[in-house]
């Protein structure tokens, strides 16, 4: 679906599956209504020309990749019911800057920020998004964990190659 630039989804669908909008290149808007719980694998994964994405509170997981390399993606409000964002949720999304994350929110995936601005942007030697720790300055040898921290996300510290000591 190359040229589709809009889609509105009626207030009966609960899910978003996997792959729904894969690489729907020209699809700029879409509006996630009050009804859907979750949004799948890959559901919006390409989906280059897409800039802003509000996850309503009915949404309770993003899954695994579902926004991965959505480059035209500057800023993303995640809902108070989120509890879960999958491995690479937003990974590639090299125009985002924005992200609103919930205390709500129990588990981040490896990579959910890779290769965005939102990440790399972050000038201290610890990387967050809320109150998780996603990853560090690949050049610090010693970090302190903030005492609000809630979970460090998986693969948060592996291309921190001079890490020597971390404390929480």
């Amino acid at each position: 679906c190359s040229s589709l630039t809009e889609v509105t989804i009626p207030d009966s669908v609960t899910s978003i599956g996997d792959y729904a909008f894969y690489s729907c290149k020209s699809l700029t808007e879409i509006t996630i209504p009050d009804s859907v719980t979750s949004i799948g694998y890959r559901a919006f994964w390409g989906c280059s020309s897409l800039t802003e994405v509000t996850i309503p509170d009915s949404v309770t997981s993003i899954g695994d990749e579902t926004f991965y390399g959505c480059k035209s993606l500057t800023s993303v409000t995640i809902s108070d019911s989120v509890t879960s964002i999958g491995y690479d949720a937003f990974s590639g999304c090299t125009s985002l800057t924005e992200v609103t994350i919930p205390d709500s929110v129990i588990s981040i995936g490896n990579y959910a920020f890779n290769e965005t601005p939102f990440l790399n942007n972050q000038t201290t030697d610890v990387k967050y998004a809320g109150k998780w720790v996603i990853g560090c300055n690949k050049n610090v040898t010693e970090v302190e964990i903030k005492s609000d921290t809630v979970g460090i996300s998986g693969s948060a510290f592996l291309f921190c190659k001079s890490l020597t000591e971390v404390t929480i």
